[in-house]
Protein backbone atom coordinates (compact mmCIF):
# COMPACT_ATOMS: atom_id res chain seq x y z
CA UNK A 1 0.00 0.00 0.00
CA UNK A 2 1.19 3.49 -0.82
CA UNK A 3 0.67 6.17 1.79
CA UNK A 4 -1.02 9.33 0.55
CA UNK A 5 0.42 12.43 2.17
CA UNK A 6 -1.63 15.59 1.63
CA UNK A 7 -1.65 18.37 4.24
CA UNK A 8 -4.99 19.62 2.85
CA UNK A 9 -6.76 16.40 3.83
CA UNK A 10 -8.27 16.46 7.30
CA UNK A 11 -10.38 13.89 9.10
CA UNK A 12 -10.31 10.36 10.41
CA UNK A 13 -12.79 8.62 8.09
CA UNK A 14 -12.13 7.98 4.40
CA UNK A 15 -12.46 5.61 1.46
CA UNK A 16 -10.29 4.95 -1.58
CA UNK A 17 -9.93 2.60 -4.51
CA UNK A 18 -6.98 1.35 -6.58
CA UNK A 19 -8.93 0.06 -9.58
CA UNK A 20 -10.18 1.86 -12.65
CA UNK A 21 -13.79 1.88 -13.80
CA UNK A 22 -15.36 -1.39 -14.90
CA UNK A 23 -17.67 0.58 -17.21
CA UNK A 24 -16.38 3.39 -19.39
CA UNK A 25 -12.87 4.54 -20.22
CA UNK A 26 -10.23 4.94 -17.45
CA UNK A 27 -10.77 8.69 -17.04
CA UNK A 28 -10.96 11.02 -14.05
CA UNK A 29 -14.75 11.19 -14.36
CA UNK A 30 -15.01 7.39 -14.28
CA UNK A 31 -12.54 6.94 -11.43
CA UNK A 32 -13.63 6.05 -7.92
CA UNK A 33 -14.89 7.33 -5.55
CA UNK A 34 -18.22 8.42 -7.03
CA UNK A 35 -20.61 10.84 -5.34
CA UNK A 36 -24.35 11.46 -5.41
CA UNK A 37 -26.01 14.56 -6.83
CA UNK A 38 -25.28 16.88 -3.90
CA UNK A 39 -21.80 15.45 -3.32
CA UNK A 40 -22.47 14.50 0.31
CA UNK A 41 -22.46 10.71 -0.17
CA UNK A 42 -19.49 8.89 -1.74
CA UNK A 43 -18.86 5.26 -2.65
CA UNK A 44 -16.13 2.88 -3.85
CA UNK A 45 -17.16 -0.39 -5.45
CA UNK A 46 -15.81 -3.72 -6.69
CA UNK A 47 -18.15 -5.69 -8.92
CA UNK A 48 -20.77 -5.01 -11.57
CA UNK A 49 -24.32 -3.68 -11.17
CA UNK A 50 -26.04 -5.69 -13.89
CA UNK A 51 -29.28 -3.67 -13.99
CA UNK A 52 -27.56 -0.29 -13.95
CA UNK A 53 -28.98 0.74 -17.34
CA UNK A 54 -32.60 0.48 -16.19
CA UNK A 55 -31.76 2.12 -12.84
CA UNK A 56 -29.98 4.95 -14.62
CA UNK A 57 -32.95 5.60 -16.86
CA UNK A 58 -35.22 5.63 -13.81
CA UNK A 59 -32.99 8.13 -12.01
CA UNK A 60 -32.59 10.32 -15.09
CA UNK A 61 -36.39 10.39 -15.37
CA UNK A 62 -36.40 11.78 -11.82
CA UNK A 63 -34.00 14.53 -12.89
CA UNK A 64 -30.67 13.09 -11.75
CA UNK A 65 -27.68 14.20 -13.85
CA UNK A 66 -24.77 11.77 -14.19
CA UNK A 67 -21.10 12.73 -14.43
CA UNK A 68 -19.66 9.33 -15.40
CA UNK A 69 -20.35 6.27 -17.54
CA UNK A 70 -20.06 3.86 -14.61
CA UNK A 71 -22.49 1.50 -12.99
CA UNK A 72 -21.10 2.59 -9.61
CA UNK A 73 -22.40 6.12 -9.90
CA UNK A 74 -25.88 4.71 -10.48
CA UNK A 75 -25.64 2.95 -7.10
CA UNK A 76 -24.50 6.01 -5.16
CA UNK A 77 -27.17 8.17 -6.81
CA UNK A 78 -29.75 5.57 -5.79
CA UNK A 79 -28.46 5.62 -2.21
CA UNK A 80 -28.72 9.41 -2.28
CA UNK A 81 -32.37 9.25 -3.31
CA UNK A 82 -33.14 7.00 -0.33
CA UNK A 83 -31.07 8.92 2.25
CA UNK A 84 -33.24 10.34 5.06
CA UNK A 85 -30.62 10.78 7.78
CA UNK A 86 -29.62 7.10 8.19
CA UNK A 87 -26.86 6.00 5.80
CA UNK A 88 -27.06 2.30 6.71
CA UNK A 89 -30.80 2.25 5.99
CA UNK A 90 -30.32 4.09 2.67
CA UNK A 91 -27.69 1.56 1.56
CA UNK A 92 -29.91 -1.34 2.62
CA UNK A 93 -32.88 0.10 0.70
CA UNK A 94 -30.81 0.70 -2.45
CA UNK A 95 -29.28 -2.77 -2.44
CA UNK A 96 -32.73 -4.34 -2.53
CA UNK A 97 -33.13 -2.78 -6.00
CA UNK A 98 -29.73 -3.88 -7.26
CA UNK A 99 -28.88 -6.97 -9.34
CA UNK A 100 -25.24 -7.98 -9.70
CA UNK A 101 -22.13 -8.17 -7.55
CA UNK A 102 -20.64 -5.65 -5.19
CA UNK A 103 -18.18 -5.01 -2.45
CA UNK A 104 -18.86 -1.42 -1.39
CA UNK A 105 -17.95 1.12 1.23
CA UNK A 106 -20.06 4.27 1.56
CA UNK A 107 -19.57 7.47 3.56
CA UNK A 108 -21.76 10.51 4.13
CA UNK A 109 -20.80 14.05 5.17
CA UNK A 110 -23.78 14.12 7.55
CA UNK A 111 -22.46 11.05 9.45
CA UNK A 112 -18.71 11.73 9.53
CA UNK A 113 -17.83 8.87 11.90
CA UNK A 114 -19.59 6.15 9.90
CA UNK A 115 -18.61 3.87 7.01
CA UNK A 116 -21.24 1.47 5.69
CA UNK A 117 -19.91 -1.61 3.88
CA UNK A 118 -21.74 -4.42 2.09
CA UNK A 119 -20.84 -7.40 -0.06
CA UNK A 120 -22.30 -9.77 -2.57
CA UNK A 121 -19.85 -11.74 -4.67
CA UNK A 122 -16.88 -9.42 -3.96
CA UNK A 123 -14.72 -9.92 -0.85
CA UNK A 124 -14.75 -7.52 2.10
CA UNK A 125 -13.06 -7.78 5.47
CA UNK A 126 -12.99 -5.54 8.53
CA UNK A 127 -9.68 -5.10 10.31
CA UNK A 128 -10.12 -4.61 14.04
CA UNK A 129 -7.49 -2.28 15.49
CA UNK A 130 -6.92 -0.20 18.59
CA UNK A 131 -9.54 2.53 18.40
CA UNK A 132 -9.81 2.11 14.64
CA UNK A 133 -11.31 -0.17 12.02
CA UNK A 134 -10.04 -0.71 8.47
CA UNK A 135 -12.16 -2.14 5.66
CA UNK A 136 -10.49 -3.79 2.67
CA UNK A 137 -11.02 -6.40 0.00
CA UNK A 138 -7.85 -8.31 0.95
CA UNK A 139 -6.05 -8.98 4.22
CA UNK A 140 -2.67 -7.91 2.84
CA UNK A 141 -3.94 -4.33 2.58
CA UNK A 142 -4.52 -3.98 6.33
CA UNK A 143 -1.64 -5.88 7.93
CA UNK A 144 0.20 -2.62 8.61
CA UNK A 145 -2.68 -1.75 10.96
CA UNK A 146 -3.92 -5.04 12.42
CA UNK A 147 -3.95 -8.82 11.98
CA UNK A 148 -7.39 -9.18 13.61
CA UNK A 149 -10.11 -9.47 10.96
CA UNK A 150 -13.78 -10.22 10.45
CA UNK A 151 -14.96 -11.62 7.13
CA UNK A 152 -18.26 -10.40 5.67
CA UNK A 153 -20.50 -12.96 3.99
CA UNK A 154 -22.67 -12.36 0.93
CA UNK A 155 -25.81 -10.41 1.75
CA UNK A 156 -24.35 -8.72 4.83
CA UNK A 157 -24.00 -5.04 5.73
CA UNK A 158 -21.55 -3.56 8.22
CA UNK A 159 -21.89 -0.23 10.01
CA UNK A 160 -18.38 0.73 11.09
CA UNK A 161 -17.14 3.53 13.35
CA UNK A 162 -13.69 4.06 14.90
CA UNK A 163 -14.80 2.32 18.09
CA UNK A 164 -17.15 -0.46 16.96
CA UNK A 165 -18.77 -2.35 14.09
CA UNK A 166 -22.17 -3.96 13.67
CA UNK A 167 -23.12 -6.67 11.17
CA UNK A 168 -26.62 -7.31 9.85
CA UNK A 169 -28.19 -9.00 6.86
CA UNK A 170 -29.96 -7.14 4.08
CA UNK A 171 -33.16 -7.92 6.01
CA UNK A 172 -31.70 -6.18 9.11
CA UNK A 173 -31.19 -9.43 11.07
CA UNK A 174 -28.22 -9.09 13.47
CA UNK A 175 -25.16 -11.25 12.68
CA UNK A 176 -22.56 -12.42 15.21
CA UNK A 177 -19.13 -13.11 13.76
CA UNK A 178 -15.91 -14.06 15.54
CA UNK A 179 -12.73 -12.10 15.03
CA UNK A 180 -10.01 -14.17 13.32
CA UNK A 181 -6.22 -13.90 13.19
CA UNK A 182 -4.55 -13.44 9.78
CA UNK A 183 -1.72 -15.96 9.47
CA UNK A 184 0.46 -13.69 7.30
CA UNK A 185 2.91 -11.16 8.71
CA UNK A 186 3.73 -7.65 7.52
CA UNK A 187 7.24 -8.55 6.36
CA UNK A 188 5.74 -11.10 3.96
CA UNK A 189 4.02 -8.35 1.98
CA UNK A 190 7.03 -6.03 1.74
CA UNK A 191 9.56 -6.01 -1.10
CA UNK A 192 12.52 -6.90 1.14
CA UNK A 193 15.10 -5.57 -1.32
CA UNK A 194 13.56 -6.92 -4.52
CA UNK A 195 12.58 -4.57 -7.34
CA UNK A 196 9.11 -6.06 -7.79
CA UNK A 197 6.76 -8.36 -5.91
CA UNK A 198 6.73 -10.77 -8.85
CA UNK A 199 10.50 -11.09 -8.68
CA UNK A 200 10.32 -11.60 -4.90
CA UNK A 201 7.63 -14.25 -5.25
CA UNK A 202 9.55 -16.14 -7.93
CA UNK A 203 12.54 -16.35 -5.61
CA UNK A 204 10.35 -17.23 -2.62
CA UNK A 205 9.22 -20.45 -4.27
CA UNK A 206 11.68 -22.81 -2.55
CA UNK A 207 10.59 -21.58 0.89
CA UNK A 208 6.94 -21.42 -0.17
CA UNK A 209 7.17 -25.03 -1.38
CA UNK A 210 8.69 -26.11 1.94
CA UNK A 211 5.80 -24.46 3.76
CA UNK A 212 3.30 -26.08 1.41
CA UNK A 213 4.74 -29.57 1.98
CA UNK A 214 5.58 -29.25 5.68
CA UNK A 215 3.94 -31.92 7.83
CA UNK A 216 2.15 -33.45 4.88
CA UNK A 217 4.66 -36.09 3.74
CA UNK A 218 5.44 -39.26 5.71
CA UNK A 219 8.25 -41.01 3.85
CA UNK A 220 8.49 -43.90 6.31
CA UNK A 221 4.88 -44.92 5.67
CA UNK A 222 4.71 -43.66 2.09
CA UNK A 223 1.68 -41.63 3.15
CA UNK A 224 0.33 -38.12 2.63
CA UNK A 225 -1.35 -36.40 5.57
CA UNK A 226 -4.01 -33.86 4.60
CA UNK A 227 -6.08 -32.94 7.63
CA UNK A 228 -8.52 -30.97 5.52
CA UNK A 229 -9.63 -34.14 3.73
CA UNK A 230 -9.94 -36.51 6.70
CA UNK A 231 -13.70 -36.11 7.16
CA UNK A 232 -14.49 -36.83 3.51
CA UNK A 233 -11.84 -39.45 2.69
CA UNK A 234 -14.32 -42.32 2.40
CA UNK A 235 -16.47 -40.34 0.00
CA UNK A 236 -13.40 -39.36 -2.01
CA UNK A 237 -12.31 -43.00 -2.33
CA UNK A 238 -15.74 -43.79 -3.81
CA UNK A 239 -15.51 -40.93 -6.31
CA UNK A 240 -16.13 -42.06 -9.89
CA UNK A 241 -15.21 -38.80 -11.61
CA UNK A 242 -13.31 -35.62 -10.74
CA UNK A 243 -14.01 -32.19 -12.19
CA UNK A 244 -11.43 -29.48 -11.55
CA UNK A 245 -12.74 -25.97 -12.14
CA UNK A 246 -10.67 -22.79 -12.20
CA UNK A 247 -9.72 -19.67 -14.19
CA UNK A 248 -6.48 -18.35 -15.67
CA UNK A 249 -3.29 -19.64 -14.09
CA UNK A 250 -5.30 -21.81 -11.69
CA UNK A 251 -6.87 -23.47 -14.74
CA UNK A 252 -3.39 -24.39 -15.95
CA UNK A 253 -2.46 -25.88 -12.58
CA UNK A 254 -5.75 -27.79 -12.65
CA UNK A 255 -4.79 -29.15 -16.07
CA UNK A 256 -1.58 -30.50 -14.55
CA UNK A 257 -3.85 -31.90 -11.83
CA UNK A 258 -5.89 -33.74 -14.44
CA UNK A 259 -2.76 -35.51 -15.66
CA UNK A 260 -1.75 -36.28 -12.06
CA UNK A 261 -5.16 -37.62 -11.04
CA UNK A 262 -5.57 -39.88 -14.04
CA UNK A 263 -1.97 -41.11 -13.85
CA UNK A 264 -1.92 -41.76 -10.10
CA UNK A 265 -5.53 -42.25 -8.91
CA UNK A 266 -6.71 -43.77 -12.22
CA UNK A 267 -10.05 -41.97 -12.03
CA UNK A 268 -11.54 -40.05 -14.99
CA UNK A 269 -10.78 -36.36 -14.50
CA UNK A 270 -11.64 -33.28 -16.52
CA UNK A 271 -10.89 -29.59 -16.21
CA UNK A 272 -13.58 -26.96 -16.73
CA UNK A 273 -13.27 -23.22 -17.11
CA UNK A 274 -15.29 -21.97 -14.15
CA UNK A 275 -16.74 -19.21 -16.31
CA UNK A 276 -18.32 -21.83 -18.59
CA UNK A 277 -19.26 -24.50 -16.06
CA UNK A 278 -22.58 -23.19 -14.77
CA UNK A 279 -23.81 -21.91 -18.12
CA UNK A 280 -23.66 -25.14 -20.07
CA UNK A 281 -25.87 -27.40 -17.95
CA UNK A 282 -22.99 -29.66 -16.86
CA UNK A 283 -23.50 -33.34 -16.10
CA UNK A 284 -22.82 -33.91 -12.41
CA UNK A 285 -23.84 -37.49 -11.72
CA UNK A 286 -23.62 -39.44 -8.47
CA UNK A 287 -20.04 -40.03 -7.41
CA UNK A 288 -18.72 -36.75 -8.85
CA UNK A 289 -16.26 -34.66 -6.87
CA UNK A 290 -15.66 -31.07 -7.97
CA UNK A 291 -12.45 -29.30 -6.94
CA UNK A 292 -12.37 -25.49 -7.09
CA UNK A 293 -8.85 -24.08 -7.53
CA UNK A 294 -8.18 -20.41 -6.77
CA UNK A 295 -5.31 -18.46 -5.22
CA UNK A 296 -7.49 -15.81 -3.63
CA UNK A 297 -10.51 -17.99 -2.91
CA UNK A 298 -12.60 -15.06 -4.12
CA UNK A 299 -12.71 -15.60 -7.89
CA UNK A 300 -16.32 -14.89 -8.78
CA UNK A 301 -16.61 -17.38 -11.64
CA UNK A 302 -15.08 -20.14 -9.54
CA UNK A 303 -17.42 -19.37 -6.66
CA UNK A 304 -20.39 -19.62 -9.03
CA UNK A 305 -19.12 -22.94 -10.41
CA UNK A 306 -18.75 -24.51 -6.97
CA UNK A 307 -22.23 -23.33 -5.96
CA UNK A 308 -23.66 -24.90 -9.10
CA UNK A 309 -21.83 -28.14 -8.33
CA UNK A 310 -23.12 -28.19 -4.74
CA UNK A 311 -26.65 -27.57 -5.93
CA UNK A 312 -26.34 -30.61 -8.19
CA UNK A 313 -25.20 -32.82 -5.31
CA UNK A 314 -21.46 -33.05 -5.88
CA UNK A 315 -18.88 -33.21 -3.13
CA UNK A 316 -17.03 -29.90 -3.50
CA UNK A 317 -13.42 -29.35 -2.40
CA UNK A 318 -11.32 -26.19 -2.40
CA UNK A 319 -7.65 -25.67 -3.20
CA UNK A 320 -6.97 -22.07 -2.15
CA UNK A 321 -4.24 -19.95 -0.62
CA UNK A 322 -6.16 -17.40 1.42
CA UNK A 323 -7.38 -18.75 4.75
CA UNK A 324 -10.97 -17.75 5.49
CA UNK A 325 -11.74 -16.83 1.88
CA UNK A 326 -15.19 -17.38 0.41
CA UNK A 327 -14.29 -20.58 -1.46
CA UNK A 328 -12.59 -21.96 1.65
CA UNK A 329 -15.74 -21.30 3.67
CA UNK A 330 -18.25 -22.61 1.13
CA UNK A 331 -16.61 -25.88 0.09
CA UNK A 332 -17.22 -29.16 1.93
CA UNK A 333 -13.51 -29.65 2.59
CA UNK A 334 -10.19 -28.70 1.07
CA UNK A 335 -6.47 -28.06 1.26
CA UNK A 336 -4.70 -24.73 1.77
CA UNK A 337 -1.57 -23.91 -0.22
CA UNK A 338 0.27 -22.17 2.65
CA UNK A 339 2.63 -20.42 0.21
CA UNK A 340 2.19 -17.01 1.84
CA UNK A 341 0.66 -13.85 0.38
CA UNK A 342 1.00 -13.32 -3.35
CA UNK A 343 0.91 -9.60 -4.18
CA UNK A 344 1.99 -9.54 -7.84
CA UNK A 345 -0.92 -9.86 -10.25
CA UNK A 346 0.87 -12.54 -12.30
CA UNK A 347 0.72 -15.72 -10.23
CA UNK A 348 3.99 -17.55 -9.65
CA UNK A 349 4.37 -19.26 -6.28
CA UNK A 350 0.62 -19.90 -6.10
CA UNK A 351 0.85 -21.82 -9.40
CA UNK A 352 3.59 -24.12 -8.11
CA UNK A 353 1.74 -24.39 -4.78
CA UNK A 354 -1.43 -25.46 -6.54
CA UNK A 355 0.42 -28.08 -8.57
CA UNK A 356 2.10 -29.38 -5.41
CA UNK A 357 -1.19 -29.62 -3.51
CA UNK A 358 -2.87 -31.43 -6.40
CA UNK A 359 0.11 -33.82 -6.47
CA UNK A 360 -0.33 -34.43 -2.74
CA UNK A 361 -4.05 -35.06 -3.20
CA UNK A 362 -3.35 -37.49 -6.05
CA UNK A 363 -0.91 -39.46 -3.91
CA UNK A 364 -3.22 -39.25 -0.87
CA UNK A 365 -6.02 -40.98 -2.80
CA UNK A 366 -3.82 -43.15 -5.00
CA UNK A 367 -2.22 -44.75 -1.94
CA UNK A 368 -5.70 -45.53 -0.54
CA UNK A 369 -6.87 -47.14 -3.77
CA UNK A 370 -4.09 -49.07 -5.49
CA UNK A 371 -0.70 -47.35 -5.13
CA UNK A 372 1.98 -49.47 -3.44
CA UNK A 373 4.11 -48.23 -0.57
CA UNK A 374 7.16 -48.38 -2.84
CA UNK A 375 5.51 -46.30 -5.57
CA UNK A 376 4.16 -43.69 -3.20
CA UNK A 377 7.50 -43.45 -1.37
CA UNK A 378 9.30 -42.89 -4.67
CA UNK A 379 6.82 -40.19 -5.64
CA UNK A 380 6.93 -38.43 -2.27
CA UNK A 381 10.72 -38.59 -2.08
CA UNK A 382 10.89 -36.79 -5.42
CA UNK A 383 8.32 -34.25 -4.22
CA UNK A 384 10.23 -33.59 -0.99
CA UNK A 385 13.35 -32.76 -3.05
CA UNK A 386 11.59 -30.07 -5.08
CA UNK A 387 12.36 -27.10 -2.75
CA UNK A 388 16.12 -27.69 -2.99
CA UNK A 389 15.86 -28.31 -6.73
CA UNK A 390 13.99 -25.00 -7.06
CA UNK A 391 16.96 -23.32 -5.37
CA UNK A 392 19.27 -24.93 -7.92
CA UNK A 393 17.01 -23.76 -10.74
CA UNK A 394 17.07 -20.18 -9.47
CA UNK A 395 20.88 -20.16 -9.54
CA UNK A 396 20.56 -20.14 -13.33
CA UNK A 397 18.26 -17.10 -13.37
CA UNK A 398 20.71 -15.12 -15.53
CA UNK A 399 20.10 -17.50 -18.44
CA UNK A 400 16.43 -16.51 -18.52
CA UNK A 401 17.45 -12.85 -18.39
CA UNK A 402 19.72 -13.37 -21.41
CA UNK A 403 16.87 -14.98 -23.37
CA UNK A 404 14.57 -12.08 -22.51
CA UNK A 405 17.24 -9.56 -23.57
CA UNK A 406 17.64 -11.33 -26.93
CA UNK A 407 13.94 -11.65 -27.79
CA UNK A 408 11.94 -9.08 -25.79
CA UNK A 409 11.30 -6.96 -28.87
CA UNK A 410 9.70 -9.86 -30.75
CA UNK A 411 5.91 -9.50 -30.79
CA UNK A 412 4.96 -13.15 -31.40
CA UNK A 413 6.11 -16.22 -29.45
CA UNK A 414 5.13 -19.89 -29.38
CA UNK A 415 5.32 -22.16 -26.32
CA UNK A 416 5.19 -25.91 -26.93
CA UNK A 417 5.11 -28.91 -24.61
CA UNK A 418 3.82 -32.47 -24.37
CA UNK A 419 2.23 -34.51 -21.62
CA UNK A 420 2.66 -32.92 -18.19
CA UNK A 421 4.46 -30.03 -19.87
CA UNK A 422 1.60 -29.09 -22.20
CA UNK A 423 -0.19 -27.11 -19.44
CA UNK A 424 3.15 -25.46 -18.76
CA UNK A 425 3.28 -24.23 -22.36
CA UNK A 426 -0.08 -22.55 -21.78
CA UNK A 427 1.12 -21.04 -18.50
CA UNK A 428 4.39 -19.77 -19.96
CA UNK A 429 2.53 -18.05 -22.78
CA UNK A 430 0.05 -16.52 -20.35
CA UNK A 431 2.83 -15.09 -18.19
CA UNK A 432 4.44 -13.42 -21.20
CA UNK A 433 1.12 -12.01 -22.39
CA UNK A 434 -0.12 -10.62 -19.11
CA UNK A 435 2.95 -8.72 -17.95
CA UNK A 436 4.99 -8.11 -21.13
CA UNK A 437 2.06 -7.43 -23.48
CA UNK A 438 3.64 -9.75 -26.06
CA UNK A 439 1.38 -12.00 -28.09
CA UNK A 440 2.18 -15.60 -27.19
CA UNK A 441 0.43 -18.88 -27.84
CA UNK A 442 0.80 -22.12 -25.90
CA UNK A 443 0.07 -25.43 -27.61
CA UNK A 444 0.55 -29.18 -27.33
CA UNK A 445 3.65 -29.59 -29.44
CA UNK A 446 2.03 -32.13 -31.78
CA UNK A 447 -0.73 -29.64 -32.64
CA UNK A 448 1.76 -27.16 -34.09
CA UNK A 449 1.69 -28.79 -37.49
CA UNK A 450 -2.10 -28.63 -37.62
CA UNK A 451 -2.07 -24.94 -38.44
CA UNK A 452 0.17 -22.84 -36.16
CA UNK A 453 3.32 -23.97 -38.01
CA UNK A 454 2.25 -21.45 -40.66
CA UNK A 455 3.03 -18.67 -38.19
CA UNK A 456 6.71 -19.52 -37.87
CA UNK A 457 8.99 -16.96 -39.45
CA UNK A 458 12.74 -16.44 -39.47
CA UNK A 459 13.96 -15.73 -35.94
CA UNK A 460 10.59 -16.18 -34.24
CA UNK A 461 11.13 -17.30 -30.63
CA UNK A 462 9.67 -20.75 -29.95
CA UNK A 463 9.95 -22.07 -26.40
CA UNK A 464 10.02 -25.85 -26.00
CA UNK A 465 9.56 -27.47 -22.59
CA UNK A 466 11.77 -30.42 -23.51
CA UNK A 467 12.57 -32.10 -20.21
CA UNK A 468 13.50 -35.77 -20.11
CA UNK A 469 10.54 -38.10 -20.21
CA UNK A 470 8.37 -40.51 -22.14
CA UNK A 471 7.80 -38.08 -25.02
CA UNK A 472 11.29 -36.64 -25.30
CA UNK A 473 11.98 -38.11 -28.76
CA UNK A 474 8.66 -36.83 -30.03
CA UNK A 475 9.26 -33.29 -28.87
CA UNK A 476 12.74 -33.32 -30.39
CA UNK A 477 11.08 -34.05 -33.73
CA UNK A 478 8.91 -30.97 -33.18
CA UNK A 479 12.05 -28.95 -32.43
CA UNK A 480 13.50 -29.96 -35.77
CA UNK A 481 10.26 -28.98 -37.55
CA UNK A 482 10.54 -25.46 -36.14
CA UNK A 483 14.27 -25.21 -36.65
CA UNK A 484 14.00 -26.15 -40.33
CA UNK A 485 11.60 -23.23 -40.81
CA UNK A 486 13.89 -20.64 -39.28
CA UNK A 487 12.42 -20.38 -35.80
CA UNK A 488 14.71 -19.58 -32.88
CA UNK A 489 14.62 -22.47 -30.40
CA UNK A 490 14.57 -21.79 -26.65
CA UNK A 491 14.59 -25.07 -24.74
CA UNK A 492 13.87 -25.83 -21.11
CA UNK A 493 15.77 -29.09 -20.63
CA UNK A 494 16.92 -31.52 -17.97
CA UNK A 495 20.44 -31.26 -16.56
CA UNK A 496 22.76 -33.74 -18.22
CA UNK A 497 20.99 -33.61 -21.59
CA UNK A 498 23.92 -33.37 -24.02
CA UNK A 499 21.77 -33.74 -27.12
CA UNK A 500 19.60 -30.66 -26.73
CA UNK A 501 22.37 -28.08 -27.31
CA UNK A 502 22.83 -29.37 -30.90
CA UNK A 503 19.23 -28.51 -31.72
CA UNK A 504 18.42 -25.39 -29.70
CA UNK A 505 19.72 -21.82 -29.91
CA UNK A 506 19.31 -21.27 -26.17
CA UNK A 507 19.02 -23.88 -23.41
CA UNK A 508 17.99 -23.38 -19.80
CA UNK A 509 18.57 -26.45 -17.65
CA UNK A 510 16.53 -27.59 -14.65
CA UNK A 511 17.32 -30.45 -12.23
CA UNK A 512 16.12 -33.95 -12.99
CA UNK A 513 12.91 -35.16 -11.35
CA UNK A 514 10.16 -37.62 -12.14
CA UNK A 515 7.97 -36.70 -15.08
CA UNK A 516 4.78 -35.79 -13.16
CA UNK A 517 6.67 -33.19 -11.10
CA UNK A 518 8.64 -31.55 -13.91
CA UNK A 519 6.20 -28.58 -14.17
CA UNK A 520 7.23 -27.51 -10.65
CA UNK A 521 10.77 -26.83 -11.87
CA UNK A 522 10.31 -26.00 -15.54
CA UNK A 523 7.80 -23.25 -14.68
CA UNK A 524 10.48 -21.12 -13.00
CA UNK A 525 12.53 -20.27 -16.14
CA UNK A 526 9.27 -19.39 -17.92
CA UNK A 527 8.31 -17.03 -15.10
CA UNK A 528 11.75 -15.41 -15.23
CA UNK A 529 11.68 -14.95 -19.00
CA UNK A 530 8.33 -13.17 -18.75
CA UNK A 531 9.50 -11.06 -15.81
CA UNK A 532 12.70 -9.86 -17.47
CA UNK A 533 10.95 -9.24 -20.79
CA UNK A 534 8.43 -7.04 -18.97
CA UNK A 535 11.17 -5.09 -17.20
CA UNK A 536 13.09 -4.55 -20.44
CA UNK A 537 9.93 -3.32 -22.17
CA UNK A 538 9.23 -0.85 -19.37
CA UNK A 539 6.00 -2.52 -18.26
CA UNK A 540 4.46 -2.26 -14.81
CA UNK A 541 5.34 -5.77 -13.69
CA UNK A 542 3.19 -6.00 -10.57
CA UNK A 543 0.19 -4.10 -11.92
CA UNK A 544 -0.22 -4.99 -15.61
CA UNK A 545 -2.77 -2.98 -17.52
CA UNK A 546 -6.42 -4.02 -17.44
CA UNK A 547 -5.76 -6.79 -14.90
CA UNK A 548 -6.55 -7.28 -11.21
CA UNK A 549 -5.13 -9.74 -8.69
CA UNK A 550 -8.49 -11.11 -7.61
CA UNK A 551 -11.06 -11.23 -10.41
CA UNK A 552 -14.33 -10.51 -8.66
CA UNK A 553 -16.51 -9.81 -11.71
CA UNK A 554 -17.82 -12.21 -14.35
Amino acid sequence: MEQIVNPQLKGHTGIGHTRWATHGAPTDDNAHPHANANGRIAIVHNGIIENYVSLRKYLEHLGVTFKSDTDTEVLVQLIGRFYKGDLEQAVRRALHDVAGTYGITVICADEPDVIVAARKGSPLIIGVGQGEHVIASDASAILAHTSQVVYLEDGEIARVTPSEFRLTTLEAIPVNREVEEVEWSLDQIELAGYEHFMQKEIFEQPTAMENCLRGRIDLEEGQVRLGGLVDCTRELIRTKRFILTACGTAWHSALVGEYLFEEIIRIPTEVEYASEFRYRNPIVEEGTTVIAVSQSGETTDTQAALREAKQRGALVLGVVNVVGSTIARETDAGVYLHVGPEIGVASTKAFTGQVAVLALMACYLGRRKHMSVASSTLFLTALSRIPDQMRETLKGADQAKEVAARFHQCENWLYLGRGFNYPLALEGALKLKEISYIHAEGLPAAEMKHGPIALITEGMPVVFIATAGSQYEKIMSNVEEVRSRGGSIIAIATEGDREIARHADHVIFVPDTIEPLQPLLASIPLQLIAYHAAVLRGCNVDKPRNLAKSVTVE
